[in-house]
């Protein structure tokens, strides 16, 4: 059986390392190479490989955010790269996730490859999902390769959101979002470049996005309260919310108060 490997690292020679040693293995075939989480995300999905070697530690798309925007349940075995500390080793340990340590020692990086074939003989694809879930909840904000938070409106945090639409993965951070609409049993998400529809609740964007700035103002409408312009009272006693793209939303009485209170600003 000859397994395809995909090797992720945005150091040059990190990947040749893995790369010439990968080389001496008769059953190892690489089909790829990748500098950044985006061209990982956009390879794995592509190129299906059998196993990734993953730096953790990558600018803007780091390791754990590759394995967020494919899906656990969608993630091929993993051995990951890191350079971590003993706390986050760890976890690694606790889920049974293979990993080396940089610099890589080659009696290490020989008993990962014999474990990582092990893992794909077994092929059982719900254990390694719900290790790989584990291991994210538990490593959640260790990682320093991630964007910076930034304040902004409601003093939130802006994080990326990632979202799967029509193939593609999106990474959008929250200033990338104007607002959101549901559809039915999906929902819209604007932004100024384009609308991605995606199968999700709205009850679970609400709950994704609160924390990031966002308010719901109406039983099918969420929006960024960065771009929020103005508010008007209508003669029929309704209201309506005017965006900085002058999209004008409806707001609900319900959610009247709560909007009022998060702008600071009086009814």
């Amino acid at each position: 059986m000859t397994i395809r490997v995909l090797i992720v690292d945005d150091e040059p020679l990190a990947r040749e390392g893995v790369s010439l040693r990968l080389e001496q293995e008769s059953d190892i075939d690489v089909i790829g190479e990748c500098a950044n989480g985006s061209e990982a995300i956009r390879s794995i999905l592509s190129l299906k490989p059998d196993l990734v070697f993953l730096d953790i530690k990558m600018p803007k798309v780091n390791g754990f955010d590759v394995v967020n925007a494919v899906g656990s349940e969608h993630m091929p075995p993993v051995i990951f790269l890191t350079a971590y500390d003993e706390y986050a080793v760890e976890a690694f340990n606790t889920h049974a996730i293979d990993y080396l340590l940089k610099p890589i020692d080659n009696a290490r990086f020989k008993e990962s490859l014999q474990h990582a074939r092990e893992q794909i003989l077994k092929n059982s694809i719900a254990e390694r999902s719900e290790q790989l879930t584990q291991l994210l909840t538990q490593t959640q904000g260790l990682t320093t390769a991630s964007p910076a938070s930034q304040q902004v409106t409601g003093n939130v945090n802006n994080e990326r959101l990632v979202i799967r639409s029509n193939g593609h993965v999106y990474l959008l951070e929250s200033d990338d979002i104007y607002w959101v609409e549901a559809e039915g049993d999906y929902v819209s998400v604007h932004t100024p470049q384009k609308t991605h529809l995606v199968r999700e609740t709205m009850k679970n964007m609400e709950t994704r996005l609160h924390e990031q700035g966002f308010q719901r103002v109406h039983r099918s409408c969420i929006v960024n309260l960065t771009y929020v312009r103005e508010l008007i009272s209508t003669d029929s006693g309704d209201y309506q919310i005017v965006l900085r793209d002058n999209t004008r939303v409806k707001l609900s009485r319900n959610y009247r108060d709560i909007l009022y209170q998060r702008l600071n600003a009086t009814p």
